[in-house]
């Protein structure tokens, strides 16, 4: 394999990241709330019925926001059944994922779960079965202090204060088909829109995303993105981006390049938006938020017959992906491609947290486990925080039928001017070779190394399980040195690497 290389200078910066780009997701969907979050008769749980050993593993990554309740579900959920004593909660059919919701968790427990994980909540309002008045009044539940009779109402469910919730999203997929409430782009944008103005007359400190394309691969996109934007340029902040990669048979070539499929998705939402920008004479530059993304292919099938042959259960295993070495390479790989798109790109979430195609598993009664997946967004959360530079990058490639040339090497840094410290990820695409990088850093004078760490398996579909919760993990490596400002590394075939340098001081 032909060494790769990389320069790298301070001054050549893409942007800065909002923290919220490490965000994530946790819809009412198989166990990720019932068994997942929320388990009473846990060992761990605490006086709410979280589950604590899950809330160490959330707080070790330093989640940022989580969008909540969905996701399919919010399109048909009415939000007044999750609020109130619960044994006066009603029971009801979740059509999206044909189960039962008991509306044990909702609004208020929450928010008070999303306190002890140290996390923000992104919420979701309904735009399928409910509308402007449900949305209002929900702002006016979470974020009005008192005197009125949704605040009000909140104060006499034991909630004084109140929840202050900043970011909502607007809906969820509503292009498309499977969608409970399915509308075309112009009805969408014009009952976004009109949300939008009445939830910011309620409060006007919120932000808010518009639905974008739930994909690349849909009909209508990107000309729903610009439709809906002319709606609803001037009431919200992001419009958000969906997309999940799988494995296609044994094409594990395509499908370590799926990343740049995630690239091109970004660049032409980003171009859409900039249209309406310009059609509009607007100074407004509008924001990305890729609140969906993972890799998700193990489990679809078993999910159908799941729904198909067992409907109306409550918290069934559904989207319950055993993640491999491979799909946390590519998971890097979509975290490296939203970092270089940071400029833009300001919210995204991992979608899911906990068992729903989820870096953080759990056993009923049991122990919670990291997936493979857990790692490169451990890390990215950790590390990947300051000022994204633009890296110069000449990399041996391969042919692909898909993406035609694929750099084996796929990377970026980031620089925290305060702390001089600096990042540096990076993916071998390669399934066979050790791919040698040597990266110039005379660009960024006096660093030298801190770490070091590989994650890299000869197996590529090597897991964690419950029973071997440490199968693959990050190992160091000791054969990457910076002399004479080149720093020089190997990277296993299908690996995800983090090198991270220091100032040298004086």
């Amino acid at each position: 394999m032909n060494t790769a290389r990389v320069s790298i200078n301070k001054d050549f910066r893409i942007g800065e990241v909002d923290p919220r780009l490490f965000g994530s997701f946790i819809e009412h969907l198989g166990r990720a709330v019932y068994g997942g979050i929320y388990e009473p008769d846990h060992p761990t749980a605490d006086e709410l019925g979280f589950r604590r050993d899950v809330l160490e593993l959330i707080r070790e990554i330093g989640v940022p926001v989580v969008r909540y309740p969905g996701g399919n579900f919010v399109s048909g959920y009415n939000w007044e059944d999750g609020v109130g004593p619960v044994a006066e909660r009603p029971r009801r059919l979740d059509l999206a994922w044909k189960t039962t919701e008991p509306n044990l968790v909702g609004t208020n427990e929450f928010v008070a779960w999303a306190k002890c994980a140290g996390t923000e909540v992104n919420l979701a309002v309904n735009l399928g079965t409910r509308g402007i008045d449900a949305a209002r009044d929900l702002v006016e539940y979470c974020n009005h202090p008192a005197g009125t009779y949704w605040s009000d109402l909140r104060r006499s469910h034991g909630v004084d204060q109140p929840h202050g919730v900043q970011l909502w999203c607007l809906g969820n997929e509503m292009d498309g088909p499977w969608q409970i409430g399915h509308k075309t782009a112009a009805e969408y944008g014009r009952i976004a829109a009109e949300a939008a103005k009445v939830m910011k007359w309620v409060d006007p400190s919120i932000q808010l995303v518009a639905c974008g394309s739930s994909n690349a691969r849909m009909a209508t996109y990107p000309d729903w993105e610009a439709t809906v934007l002319d709606h609803v340029y001037d009431h919200v902040e992001f419009i958000s981006l969906h997309s999940y990669h799988g494995l296609a048979g044994d094409d594990l070539a395509t499908f370590l390049a799926q990343s740049l499929a995630m690239d091109d998705q970004i660049e032409t939402v980003i171009a859409a938006c900039d249209v309406v920008k310009a059609k509009k004479r607007s100074r407004k530059q509008m924001m990305l938020s890729f609140d969906e993304w993972n890799v998700w292919y193990h489990a679809r099938d078993r999910d159908r017959e799941t729904m198909r042959q067992e409907p109306w259960r409550v918290a069934p295993l559904l989207t319950e992906e055993a993640y491999t070495l491979a799909d946390a390479v590519v998971v890097g790989s979509m975290l490296i491609s939203l970092l270089k798109h940071a400029d833009r790109v300001k919210i995204a979430c991992l979608a899911q947290l906990v068992n729903a195609l989820a870096p953080i598993m759990t056993v009923t009664g049991g122990r919670a486990w990291r997936q493979t997946t857990f790692y490169p967004y451990l890390h990215a959360s950790r590390y990947g925080r300051g000022t994204v530079l633009r890296l110069a990058i000449d990399s041996p490639s391969y042919e692909n039928a898909e993406f035609g040339k694929v750099p084996f090497l796929e990377a970026i840094a980031i620089h925290e001017e305060e702390s001089e410290m600096m990042t540096l990820f990076a993916v071998n695409r390669s399934l066979t070779d050790v791919l040698p990088i040597e990266v110039d850093l005379r660009g960024m004078p006096g660093y030298r190394l801190i770490e070091h760490l590989e994650l890299a398996d000869a197996d590529p579909d090597a897991t964690n399980t419950a029973e071997r919760p440490n199968a693959v993990v990050p190992r160091a490596r000791d054969d990457t040195s910076v002399e004479n400002g080149v720093l020089s590394a190997r990277l296993s075939p299908i690996s995800w690497n983090l090198v991270r340098l220091a100032k040298a001081a004086g």
